[in-house]
């Protein structure tokens, strides 16, 4: 995949030769988000002392933390720095790319290729967020690191190689207008090379494969770009889910779900 960059817009090219837009997270709203985000953070910290003071109140705990060694205060030091630095990496990681800030402005972090967030994306770029934030809370770094960068990224973004994009729906079809179609390839027919890969399907739900199938299905009564759009939402969050090993020169995300889906039902059927 490959991807080049106008103004607020990434265009990726997917590996079938077909450009998607992906619209870049404005400012604006990155900051509102992140403000959100803030905003819960602060929150569980309160939720957090009012707890721990009511506990200390009505228990010997306040003299036995007065008396504690200090690597007891280390630990409430890291459990205070996971709450912090953690929440976004957790998030991201979890969420497909998404904290509540983020899911609430429909934003969402994917990889410079178009690919979904790995943990380990998701904790560098948040990793670096203290720095991004110098002087802090006031993410100066991040700012002007956003204003000079072509795709609108932070420090953070720049060493894990992820972009912030919105979500624009309007780009493919609803999946209501695509599933309400009439099914227009029964046979199921493979259209592209088996996309092979290492991943445990037993998390799936039949409920999800049913989602590939019908779209698989009816894929064919689509332009080239809204049926590449449609892959990519149907993929994504199955991505997010299996955290598949494969060959990303051979990657292509029709050839993914229909792989997944015959492996599915090849392993169901044995079961049965």
């Amino acid at each position: 995949m490959s991807a080049v960059a106008t103004e607020d817009i990434l265009i990726i090219e997917t590996p079938e030769r077909v450009p998607l837009h992906f619209a870049l997270a404005s400012i604006g709203n990155r900051f509102l988000a992140c403000a959100i985000d803030h905003a819960l953070q602060a929150l569980t910290i309160v939720l957090m002392i009012i707890a721990f003071t009511l506990l200390a109140n009505y228990s010997t705990l306040s003299d036995q933390l007065s008396n504690a060694p200090k690597w007891v205060y280390a630990v409430l030091i890291v459990i205070l720095f996971l709450i912090v630095s953690g929440y976004f990496a957790f998030f991201e990681w979890l969420w497909n790319g998404q904290t509540p800030g983020k899911r609430w402005l429909k934003l969402r972090v994917i990889r410079e290729d178009g690919r979904p967030v790995t943990f380990w994306e998701a904790a560098v770029r948040n990793l670096l967020r203290s720095f991004d934030m110098m002087p802090a809370p006031f993410y100066s770094i991040g700012l002007i690191s956003v204003f000079i960068s072509s795709t609108d990224q932070r420090i953070g973004d720049m060493v894990a190689g992820t972009v912030v994009v919105r979500e624009r729906e309007a780009e493919a079809p609803a999946f209501s207008q695509v599933f309400a179609a009439p099914v227009s390839d029964p046979a199921l027919r493979r259209s592209f090379q088996p996309v092979g890969f290492r991943a445990d399907l037993t998390n799936l739900t039949e409920a999800e494969i049913e989602v590939v199938e019908t779209f698989l299905r009816r894929r064919w009564d689509l332009a080239d770009v809204p049926r590449q759009w449609m892959a990519w939402r149907v993929a994504l969050p199955l991505m997010y889910k299996i955290r598949p090993d494969y060959d990303l020169s051979k990657f292509t995300y029709e050839g993914f779900l229909e792989e997944l889906l015959h492996r599915y039902r090849a392993q169901h059927r044995f079961r049965d």
